[in-house]
């Protein structure tokens, strides 16, 4: 009966990261749902008209963004304007939200000397970055 009595008790690194996340996660929600009411009420236009969508709907990505005139990359960054792009802001933000958490960790672990996860995160932290940049090329797009 000892053993089942016993609780789970997490690392300092583990709460500030679990923090973190429970934090961003919140404000990246939140950022979705308004940048989706502005694109739905129509506050600001959108890049690609409602009425051209169905007709671009069935075609594949790289048809799609030939058709509708948008480039690969980082290059939503220009349109925020839009309606239909700004809620790219929230979804940036929410895959920026693990960087964020594991820089938060990484302090923690030097401190606690537990130098092979500060490295582990360090890597996490630059492999994310990296991919994010459009960097790292994989796969067939």
């Amino acid at each position: 009966m000892e053993n089942a009595e016993k609780k789970a008790v997490a690392t300092e690194e583990q709460l500030r990261y679990a923090r973190l996340l429970s934090y961003g996660m919140k404000i990246g929600m939140a950022m979705l749902l308004i940048s989706f009411a502005i694109y739905a009420i129509g506050i600001l236009p959108p890049f690609v008209p409602v009425e051209n969508l169905p007709k671009l709907w069935n075609m594949s990505v790289h048809d799609y963004l030939n058709a509708a005139n948008i480039n690969v990359g980082w290059s939503w960054l220009k349109l925020l304007n839009h309606g239909d792009f700004l809620n790219f802001l929230g979804i940036a933000f929410l895959g920026a939200v693990t960087v964020v958490c594991f820089l938060a960790i990484i302090p923690i672990l030097i401190r606690k000397k537990d130098y092979v996860y500060a490295l582990i995160a360090a890597l996490e932290v630059t492999v994310l970055v990296l991919a994010a940049s459009g960097l790292l090329k994989a796969g067939g797009h």
